[in-house]
């Protein structure tokens, strides 16, 4: 059994940029996936726990993951809500911008609403079920086919047809 550190550290070594890719596409930016994925590990690796291998703690950091992205949403969503005049922050593009504009995937999800993105990375990256997602989003799974239906509709000019025969090939190794 490896100590947390260690874990911590290969865990930095070899599952980072799988976690990033699935933190942009929640986010639809390289900067939110950066911090999302660093306050995930920080979540998970701040306090001692039983922390046996890789997969293990990659599949934790990836729940963790969702989990804060969904949080940010319901008190982005609140927010938006409480204040019905908000001042635009100013942004200034950065190198990984320029990265990202070429990346086809990655300009037709950061074209989707928030909510539609984060069903349809959910579904196609992660493979969860309608269910599942509508169990972690806190909404019906009537309203997640419909976020499918919507992310479909408007990927469909970008990325082709989903002929709902392929989804992502996600692969965890479990010890």
């Amino acid at each position: 059994m490896a100590s947390q550190p260690d874990i911590v550290a290969e865990l930095y070594r070899r599952s980072l940029p799988r976690l990033g890719a699935y933190a942009f596409l929640l986010t639809g930016s390289h900067a939110e996936a950066e911090e999302l994925v660093q306050a995930a590990i920080v979540k998970v690796c701040a306090r001692p726990r039983r922390l046996t291998n890789l997969p293990q703690t990659e599949a934790y950091v990836r729940a963790a993951i969702r989990t804060i992205h969904l949080d940010g949403l319901r008190r982005q969503s609140r927010w938006h809500r409480a204040a019905p005049t908000l001042a635009q922050p100013d942004a200034v593009a950065g190198p990984a911008d320029h990265v990202a504009e070429a990346d086809v995937v990655g300009v037709a999800m950061r074209s989707l609403a928030p909510r539609v993105r984060t069903v349809v990375a959910m579904y196609y990256w992660e493979d969860l079920s309608v269910a599942e997602i509508a169990g972690a989003m806190g909404i019906s799974d009537g309203t997640v086919k419909g976020y499918l239906q919507d992310g479909r509709r408007a990927l469909a000019p970008l990325l082709g047809e989903d002929d709902g025969r392929e989804r992502s090939a996600v692969m965890e190794v479990r010890s």
